[in-house]
């Protein structure tokens, strides 16, 4: 369901793939969002876990919402090291009219920060460091330190 990738994404390429895929759906909108690593705090890039199991139930659960809308929702993520200015995450969504479109992108954006399953660590001279100032805790589970 959702597209993982190792490391950085080729976000050209799985764009132009997922426009390709779909042009002739006669969806009117197609809006994509792009996350792409800031250079702040001395960081040389962010790494990623992810649960895989629990970020397809809870993007199976998004896929339903936009289907529900007659619309359709894609979405890649890194899995490990990504680098200043390279990209992380790419999601789109496919809809008959903007209005959906525009809408649906920016609460599926705003619900993956805060409940995907992914974490996120600094990469700081080589190392992992858990960035824990800027995580949000899963409902209804604790941190594991």
């Amino acid at each position: 369901m959702v597209e993982i990738y190792k490391e950085s994404l080729c976000t050209q390429k799985i764009l132009a793939r997922w426009y390709e895929a779909h042009k002739e759906q006669n969806f009117g909108a197609f809006v994509t969002f792009t996350g792409i690593v800031r250079d702040e705090n001395s960081i040389d890039g962010l790494s990623f876990d992810i649960y895989e199991p629990l970020l397809d139930s809870w993007f199976k659960n998004w896929r339903q919402k936009a289907s529900n809308k007659g619309a359709l929702l894609l979405m890649a993520h890194s899995r490990g090291n990504v680098y200043v200015h390279e990209s992380s995450f790419i999601c789109a969504v496919l809809s008959p009219k903007r209005r959906v479109a525009l809408e649906m992108i920016d609460e599926f954006v705003e619900d993956f920060k805060a409940k995907a399953p992914i974490w996120k660590y600094d990469i700081i001279n080589g190392e992992k460091v858990y960035a824990k100032d800027r995580s949000t805790p899963l409902p209804h589970s604790g941190l594991l330190t």
